[in-house]
């Protein structure tokens, strides 16, 4: 054990250059952490119980343009949370205002096209050699690659698990894109006007000529969901020049909008981007030539990007289950913490005063240092001993602060600081290492309030332009107001962990390892 700590102390010294240890002792970078070693000096890895609770956030969660950078479709229902069910809002926009679809435009099809995140590297591929594509009735082959999109839940109700997709037209004005909607919004809709039946799998097709292997046809991997082809003849072909359909203010209110949802109360969910949904018409139109009159085709897209208010609808259904009675005792704690994603309830962490003061006085009267302080939480293998992934990270603040940690911002820079180190999460139970080492160094030396830790499921989100973490990281104090944007409204996963449980060896804790000369 004193091996390993020893280890771990140099490590860290030469990775985050000194900003962990208590002493103002002024040693150089590559040597910090050793001194407590030295003239058979010793350092010690000590527990202590954390109370710990649920946090419940009234399952609502902020979901409209500037949370979703991928949005959810699906249902799913188990026994610790009940039923998780998520569908999709969007408002529609002409790609050109005021068209013009020629002569007599008869709509062949529509199609709504969404981009589900799948496995790129699980494919299967089917070719057809002889095929003939029948736009000039080309000689060519056809190859078709099938990926399954990621799933959260049961992949095989029966074989193969099915959602029926529905599209229904919104009928109440949906308001500018710049409006914070919440997940518990409910709109009113109206006719169907889409429908497919998914089983979780999407494919590319690829043509190519036999004469020369030059591509004729190509479509990325993509679901496809038919749309109502008189509703769309009738709302779009036949409107050309009209009111309706000449700016962005009117078509809004004409057609306000589409709900995507799901017949079923069990399956799975799936991630989309939402900033690529797109209804493709497509018809025919006259084409005068002389005397000759003869159909040409044409298309027309109408796209659900993010210039249209969108958010996810989501809705939970606890009834009878052990979260819908889940503690949130802040004073004793509870014994089983339920977490869940997409606006589903969190944990909250105190560490005891009797702790922090234990602590200060090792400080003040044994001259400790503290090397490393963090929050260990387990899965609860009792309740949940599951095939469902797991989650992989959190955010997490102190209560009453939208801030990031101060271990963010001190540490941040140093390239190596990981907020979450999680354990064997394909195993159960799993367990997590929160990282609070410079909170809680703030505690014992400056004084600093000691606050609880809130964690919900999701991670935080970076800028795609200066791959930082999507908030202001040198800002931190009470008075500072950050968004702080994360993935917690698109992250399905949740799991049961261990709170406050004397009897249980994996309840939750406060690791710290500390130093003695």
């Amino acid at each position: 054990m004193i091996k390993n700590i020893k280890k771990f102390f140099n490590i860290t010294a030469t990775l985050v250059m000194g900003s962990l240890i208590l002493w103002n002792c002024e040693s150089d970078a590559d040597q910090l952490g050793s001194q407590f070693f030295q003239n058979g000096a010793e350092g010690t890895e000590q527990a202590f119980p954390l109370i710990a609770y649920n946090v419940l956030n009234g399952d609502s969660i902020r979901v409209d343009n500037a949370r979703l950078q991928q949005a959810t479709l699906g249902a799913f229902k188990e026994s610790q949370f009940g039923l998780q069910k998520s569908d999709y809002v969007s408002q529609m926009r002409l790609s050109v205002f005021a068209p013009e679809f020629g002569t007599n435009p008869i709509l062949d099809s529509a199609v709504m096209v969404l981009t589900p995140y799948y496995a790129a590297d699980s494919v299967a591929v089917t070719t057809t050699e002889d095929y003939i594509y029948p736009i000039g009735a080309v000689p060519a082959k056809k190859v078709v690659s099938t990926y399954p999109v990621y799933k959260y839940g049961k992949t095989k109700i029966g074989t193969k698990t099915v959602l029926n997709i529905k599209v229904n037209e919104v009928t109440e004005f949906l308001g500018g894109n710049s409006v914070d909607l919440r997940s518990n919004k409910n709109v009113t809709t109206g006719q169907l006007i889409g429908s497919k039946a998914f089983n979780g799998d999407i494919s590319s097709i690829k043509v190519t000529k036999d004469a020369d292997n030059s591509v004729v046809y190509e479509r990325l991997p993509t679901l496809r969901i038919p749309m109502d082809s008189t509703f769309f003849q009738t709302k779009i072909l036949a409107k050309a020049n009209s009111p309706e359909l000449g700016d962005v203010a009117s078509f809004i209110r004409y057609i306000k909008g589409v709900k995507i949802s799901v017949a079923e109360n069990d399956g799975f969910i799936f991630n989309f981007d939402p900033n690529s949904v797109v209804i493709n018409l497509y018809y025919k139109k006259d084409k005068v030539e002389g005397t000759t009159t003869t159909r040409e085709d044409g298309s027309f897209a109408i796209d659900l990007g993010n210039q249209n208010t969108h958010f996810n609808q989501i809705t939970f259904d606890r009834t009878g289950t052990p979260s819908a009675t889940a503690g949130t005792d802040e004073i004793n704690g509870v014994p089983k913490l339920y977490a869940q994603g997409m606006g589903g309830p969190g944990m909250g962490f105190k560490i005891p005063a009797a702790t922090i003061a234990t602590v200060k006085d090792m400080f003040k009267n044994d001259k400790v240092g503290i090397v490393s302080a963090k929050l260990r939480i387990y899965t609860d293998a009792a309740t949940w001993n599951n095939n469902y992934k797991k989650p992989n990270y959190f955010t997490v603040k102190e209560k009453d602060l939208n801030t990031f940690l101060v271990d963010m911002k001190d540490l941040a820079s140093t390239g190596v600081y990981r907020l979450i180190k999680s354990y064997d999460v394909t195993k159960n139970p799993a367990y997590y290492d929160i990282g609070i080492t410079q909170t809680f160094k703030n505690i014992i030396e400056k004084e600093a309030t000691s606050r609880d830790f809130i964690l919900n499921i999701g991670d935080y989100t970076v800028d795609p332009i200066t791959s930082k973490l999507n908030g202001d990281l040198q800002v931190y104090g009470t008075a500072n107001t950050q968004q702080l944007f994360n993935t917690r409204s698109y992250t399905p996963t949740r799991a049961v962990f261990v709170g406050t449980d004397p009897t249980n060896e994996k309840s939750a804790k406060l690791m710290i390892i500390y130093g003695k000369k």
